[in-house]
């Protein structure tokens, strides 16, 4: 009568192979997690960068003169006035990381939110004699990354300008 079975090697050889394939698995799966982290880190910052742009070309259009910075002049803050005169002076400066937008008498609003931090907000009046204003923008935007998880680390520099109508 003969048993029918595995014997020891063939049992540790299977073991090994399933060992390997698991393991390959899961070191592509931990891979797929992080890139899917990393787009959606640089996708954050991609986007607060053209919403905040956005807002502020579209507020520079639309205003009637440049208050400051002076023709030629670059400044970290952006005052206008607009054809709502309420909303006069509309300013648009740096604080702690937060890029805020004051209208008029009213308090300031926060236009990037607390996953990125702003730096390096410039405006520079790159206005001609007898033509509209016109101002370049600068901004830095950079994702908060507390824990220094490498796939949590993404800066990206902003440039726009805008001129009056």
């Amino acid at each position: 009568m003969m048993r029918r079975g595995f014997t020891l090697i063939e049992l540790s050889l299977y073991i090994a192979i399933i060992g390997i394939i698991l393991a390959a698995v899961s070191a592509l799966l931990f891979g797929i997690l992080q890139s899917r982290v990393k787009n959606q880190t640089v996708a954050e910052v991609e986007q607060q960068g053209i919403q905040v742009m956005q807002i502020i070309t579209q507020t520079l259009r639309n205003a009637t003169a440049i208050n400051s910075p002076g023709t030629g002049a670059s400044s970290s803050t952006l005052s206008v006035n607009t054809t709502i005169i309420a909303n006069n002076p509309t300013v648009f400066d740096l604080s702690g990381g937060v890029i805020r937008i004051t209208e008029g008498a009213g308090s300031s609003v926060t236009l990037n939110n607390a996953l990125v931090t702003a730096s390096g907000l410039t405006f520079q009046n790159l206005t001609g004699s007898g033509t509209p204003g016109t101002i370049r923008i600068t901004l830095a935007l950079t994702r908060l990354n507390p824990s220094g998880r490498n796939e949590y680390d993404y800066v990206q520099t902003f440039y726009g300008s805008a001129t009056l109508r």
